[in-house]
């Protein structure tokens, strides 16, 4: 079962990003004095009480109005333009969300920007089992002291239940916050089993997603349009190959950061974001007419991050001049661009016509094979061994790291635990060559592995 996702929502500068950071318990989003910094919705997980939830910080809600020749001016809180950001951003964490955290700031007291967030919020709730789905639980921060505590009252004026005072850049309150936060969140029962291999199909907007998933599945299940970012939703497509039951997952397209509207199409992101989490496989699509993008890498870094399997699909290849070189000048270029994922099958394809669609599945299939594969102790310890006395760990301060012996303590994706004398000497760069060796013995195509290293008593 999917974890439960909490949603922060509210006016810029009340501090949703420093309550993320805190929650998340690392700097994961910038946060400064100025507001409207953040402009790339964020996605991380957080524990407490030993209840796994995901957190989403959110863009606040700015009340001005920008376009080609135009300069920025505020709009006034009734504005039409105002009214619906807001709505847009409020009715999709709400929609989106299993719980939303509203965020005022005790500082500058309720303002009319707050009022037209609570308004919308208490109109889009909708009622489950007699009580009001999702739950918001209105949040006071910068109350650093007792008195700004107690001037977190006015904000009963909202009408959204009780004010939680707190301090997101100390920690004061965070604590009973969550607690009620816990209380509120949905109870989550064992999931249920599902063997079918899960393929994500992810990329920047209009690289023809949905278009491959028109021909992996031989039908129009999904819209397809020129226009970018019509895909809202990641949507899940069951269908059997060769007896093997297989999950698609279309995404809608990643834009590069910055470039992220507000409101349905920043959650488009998220949902991506959480496909590839809950996926085997992800086919990372490239177009072929424009090669790879700042973007097309920065979605590749949430691949590795979430250390899934991938296979690269150059997508559009009839749109492309050629001579005999030109796959190989292209793989080069790919391999250049996506250096930190040299290990991941490369297909040129067109979703159009169909050009080599036929290889998607099957190399997607051979991927989360290797995913499984397991090596014997003595196999990896033989390949490592080697490779450390080949060419041993450079020193640090006259110290110099080793590792005794290591064993594969699981799959999906393939994990070695190193026991060493001093996990804190291990450079990333040696880590990469003992990788690189292993790969070598075993390729693990299109697979990530991960190195662990534990101190020896």
């Amino acid at each position: 079962m999917p974890k439960p996702m909490v949603a922060l929502v509210g006016r810029p500068n009340v501090g949703k990003s420093t309550l993320f950071n805190r929650l998340a318990e690392e700097r994961l989003a910038v946060v400064d004095d100025v507001p409207g910094t953040t402009r790339d919705r964020l996605l991380a997980e957080s524990e407490w009480s030993g209840v796994v939830f995901d957190i989403v910080d959110t863009g606040g809600i700015d009340p001005t109005q920008t376009g080609p020749g135009k300069t920025k001016q505020p709009l006034s809180v009734g504005s039409a333009e105002y009214i619906n950001e807001i709505r847009y951003q409020a009715e999709i964490a709400i929609r989106e969300a299993d719980a939303v955290l509203l965020i005022t700031d005790v500082l500058s007291g309720v303002t009319p920007a707050d009022q037209e967030v609570a308004q919308i919020l208490r109109r889009t709730q909708r009622e489950r089992n007699g009580e009001l789905w999702p739950p918001v639980l209105l949040i006071v921060n910068k109350a650093d002291n007792r008195e700004l505590r107690t001037q977190a009252l006015q904000f009963y004026e909202l009408g959204m239940g009780d004010p939680h005072p707190i301090s997101a850049l100390h920690g004061t309150g965070v604590g009973d916050l969550l607690d009620e936060l816990i209380n509120q969140l949905p109870a989550t029962g064992e999931e249920e089993q599902d063997d079918s291999v899960k393929i994500a199909i992810v990329g920047k907007p209009n690289v023809g997603k949905s278009s491959l998933l028109n021909k992996l599945i031989g039908q129009e299940r999904a819209i397809v349009s020129p226009i970018p970012g019509t895909t809202r939703d990641a949507v899940d497509t069951s269908m059997v190959y060769h007896d093997i039951p297989i999950t698609l997952i279309d995404t809608a397209g990643i834009r590069r950061r910055g470039r992220i509207e507000p409101g349905v199409e920043k959650y488009s992101v998220i949902r991506s974001m959480r496909a590839i989490e809950r996926a085997d496989v992800a086919l990372l699509l490239i177009d072929a007419t424009t090669g790879v993008t700042a973007q097309d890498t920065h979605i590749g870094g949430y691949i590795l991050d979430s250390w899934k399997s991938s296979v690269v699909i150059v997508n559009k290849w009839d749109a492309i001049e050629k001579d005999t070189y030109t796959m190989i000048e292209y793989t080069n270029h790919v391999r250049q661009a996506l250096k930190f994922m040299d290990y991941v099958p490369v297909l040129f394809i067109s979703a159009k016509t169909g050009q080599r669609v036929n290889q998607v599945l099957p190399t997607a299939l051979k991927v989360q094979e290797e995913r499984l594969v397991r090596l014997s102790t003595s196999q990896l310890n033989r390949v490592l061994q080697k490779a450390q006395d080949h060419h041993p760990a450079p020193s640090l301060k006259g110290r110099q790291f080793k590792f005794y012996y290591g064993t594969q303590v699981r799959s999906e994706p393939p994990t070695f635990l190193l026991y060493a004398n001093d996990p804190k000497l291990a450079h990333f760069s040696y880590l990469r060559y003992l990788e690189n060796r292993l790969r070598e013995s075993y390729p693990f195509q299109g697979t990530p592995i991960r190195l662990l290293l534990r101190k020896r008593r």
